[in-house]
């Protein structure tokens, strides 16, 4: 179904008359907007990581006494986060946003397939403006009721569900798989900018009036909104512009009517070819395997979950997003309690290189899959060297800054690249995977279910984290080390598939050049 463009894109129509202007326009418009889209929902949640040092401090090292209900101006620790169990309490916000974020990803792509993507991102955006606000306002209308933050958490996990499927179907709308991993390695360091922004702008406020470091990124976020509402443009077909797969190849499904016609027609010998046409890389038919496409359709959650590598990847994420996430929500908190007196301000800026570091890795592990094909191959190297970087940096980060700096953006690529490589190329690979023929109304399921499971393990991580801080950081470190070796486990299997069919495109290359080789042989 093709939707009506939004008002303001009429200004852009002007940029030029040709074609191949309005779609590289569009492109270029579509990239630079739902990155700053993204950026800010990850803005938007990234600081309760940041105000968690100061919702429980160390009353002792403060000259004023301990006040919490009466005074927001002279207080220590905010109630209901001043008991010795503050540890849990806070885990408790991040655990209860994830888990509803996670559970709502998986509704989320199924009603983004079946939605305007314009409409749906708006409405999750302002949602997410409001509850993010409405965290930070809890400090000026003073409110101390756990229920109030852990429901504000739950509604905004709801909210922030809908980000990722909407903007992953977009650019998979409008770019096809040529140089994928590359430009969605550069696209997805949105995710590390929102959380350095996230960090940033919240770390102005913290010490001081800790609201208006949600209120800011609320209203960032809901500004947004109106701007994806003016200007978003969610599939080619809805301005007139090229599908990104048909220029210079055939889609499968056209050349599947040509077969169907010549049926048609009584020529019942290609009916065998039609098949064959429509039999994906394992050789599994898919159910019309000799009926043509008169109209894409967005397929069932168990259909998404049958295309090959869907399930191994999403484990996978499982524990690559523990990770991740573990990170995002407590590295600020670890930063401050073990580092060298540092305030909250400045472990939420130190907390910042993590993401910076973030930022190349996910380029890297995209421009490394274009190179070699190999997307899983890939993820395993760089899981392989997270482990060792994380026991690294917990071991030895501590002795210098220099050193600290050195090691923070080293693990921030080296544990973000898989993350972000899977998230975004690997999703849009497998969301327009060749068994689907061309239909693209799989895009956002497919990307809700792998990022979906990836949100399980992203709630878990912070919930542990709480339960083991008590017991020291470095059990923390011994248990992120143990989430990446189960990640990169799920991943040998499409590895060596990989392997395998690799070493078979060198052998037709070989046989090809040698045509006495072949001659031999047959």
């Amino acid at each position: 179904m093709v939707n009506s463009p939004p008002l303001a894109v009429d200004l852009l129509q002007r940029c030029g008359s040709s074609p191949c202007n309005r779609n590289v326009t569009y492109r270029g418009l579509i990239l630079v907007l739902t990155f700053f889209c993204y950026a800010s929902y990850h803005l938007s949640r990234k600081p309760i990581s940041v105000v968690k040092s100061v919702l429980h401090r160390n009353c002792s090292n403060l000259i004023r006494p301990p006040k919490y209900a009466n005074d927001t101006d002279n207080w220590c620790s905010w109630e209901p986060f001043e008991h010795d169990n503050y540890e849990q309490l806070l885990g408790s916000l991040d655990y209860v946003y994830l888990f509803s974020y996670a559970i709502s990803m998986f509704i989320s792509g199924h009603i983004a397939e079946r939605m305007n993507l314009r409409t749906y991102l708006t409405l999750g955006m302002f949602g997410s403006g409001i509850l993010t606000a409405a965290f930070g306002m809890g400090y000026y209308w003073q409110i101390h009721s756990l229920t109030y933050y852990l429901g504000v958490q739950v509604v905004g996990g709801f909210f922030q569900a809908t980000g990722w499927p909407g903007v992953v179907a977009c650019v998979g709308n409008w770019f096809g798989k040529g140089k994928r991993g590359f430009i969605m390695g550069v696209w997805n360091s949105h995710t590390s900018v929102g959380n350095i922004l996230g960090s940033v702008i919240p770390g102005v406020f913290v010490d001081k009036q800790w609201g208006l470091s949600f209120i800011v990124p609320g209203i960032i976020i809901f500004c947004m909104g109106i701007i994806v509402w003016l200007f978003l443009v969610p599939s080619p077909e809805d301005v007139g512009c090229e599908d990104p797969d048909q220029v210079g190849n055939q889609k499968p499904q056209e050349k599947v009517v040509r077969t169907w016609e010549g049926l048609v027609n009584g020529n019942r010998n290609v009916e065998s070819e039609s098949a064959k046409l429509l039999e994906n890389e394992d050789g599994v038919a898919t159910e019309h395997a000799t009926a043509p496409h008169h109209g894409a359709q967005a397929i069932s959650f168990l259909s998404a979950l049958r295309i090959p590598g869907v399930i191994e990847f999403s484990l996978c994420l499982f524990f690559a997003k523990l990770v991740s996430y573990t990170f995002l929500f407590w590295l600020p908190n670890y930063i401050n309690h073990t580092g060298a007196n540092y305030d909250p301000e400045q472990a939420a800026d130190l907390s910042a290189l993590f993401d910076v570091g973030g930022i190349v890795g996910g380029i890297v592990a995209g421009v490394v899959s274009d190179y070699t094909g190999a997307r899983a191959a890939t993820c395993l190297v760089m899981l392989t060297l997270a482990a060792p970087m994380m026991f690294i940096y917990e071991a030895y980060g501590n002795q210098n800054l220099t050193l600290y700096i050195v090691l923070l953006l080293l693990t921030g690529a080296i544990v973000n690249g898989p993350y972000a490589l899977i998230t975004t190329a690997v999703s849009a690979d497998l969301g327009t995977h060749e068994s689907l023929h061309g239909n693209a109304k799989a895009l956002a399921t497919v990307t809700a279910i792998i990022d979906g499971t990836g949100s399980m393990g992203a709630a878990l991580g912070p919930l542990l984290t709480g339960l083991i801080v008590p017991t020291g950081w470095k059990n923390v470190f011994y248990m992120l080390i143990g989430a990446d070796i189960c990640a990169l486990l799920f991943l040998i299997r499409l590895v060596v598939k990989e392997f395998k069919k690799s070493s078979c495109c060198r052998v037709d290359a070989i046989l090809d050049d040698e045509p006495d080789l072949v001659g031999s042989r047959t």
